[in-house]
């Protein structure tokens, strides 16, 4: 990984497990409306957390083209991913080792319908645009009600934060 690229580190290696690995990744899906910029968040309703649009990576598939296709699953809207991933995270949660690459993407089409999986839907998964100067403050806001949703506040936090000091 090239040292440019900010890194965070969730969870540690734990002696003796057999990590499942998986590669991730997550959106930074913005928008204009009449000049006020936007963000979109999904939040889990179940476990009460707000997370950043993405999901794992399947064999084979182009990481930026991973990208597109889980926004458009959890929102419905077809976007650009727009460069390489700017920032990382590194998670080791149970029995799961996994990388998550940052894209940032722009919004071509907000016309779809979410197409969420069963679990997504049990969690209550919707999405909501948000004023980008207030994104940080939102996901901060919650507290989630599972261990799942500690990791993935302190992930997407840090990835939406990197995203807002590098523009």
């Amino acid at each position: 990984m090239p040292s440019a690229v900010p890194a965070k580190v969730i969870g540690s290696r734990q002696g003796g497990t057999a990590y499942t690995e998986r590669s991730a990744v997550r959106v930074i899906v913005t928008s204009s409306d009449g000049g006020d910029s936007r963000v979109v968040l999904v939040k889990a309703r179940k476990e009460n957390y707000y997370k950043l649009p993405g999901g794992g990576v399947d064999e084979g598939e182009d990481y930026q083209k991973a990208a597109e296709r889980e926004v458009l699953e959890e929102t419905g809207f077809h976007v650009s991913v727009e460069g390489e991933y700017f920032a990382t995270t590194e998670e080791f949660r149970n029995d799961l080792h996994q990388i998550s690459y940052c894209y940032r993407a722009r919004l071509l089409d907000e016309a779809g319908k979410p197409n969420l999986t069963e679990e997504e839907l049990a969690d209550g998964l919707s999405h909501e645009w948000v004023p980008v100067e207030n994104a940080l403050q939102i996901m901060l806001s919650v507290e989630p009600t599972s261990e799942l949703g500690l990791y993935i506040k302190e992930r997407d936090m840090f990835l939406l934060a990197e995203a807002l000091r590098s523009n």
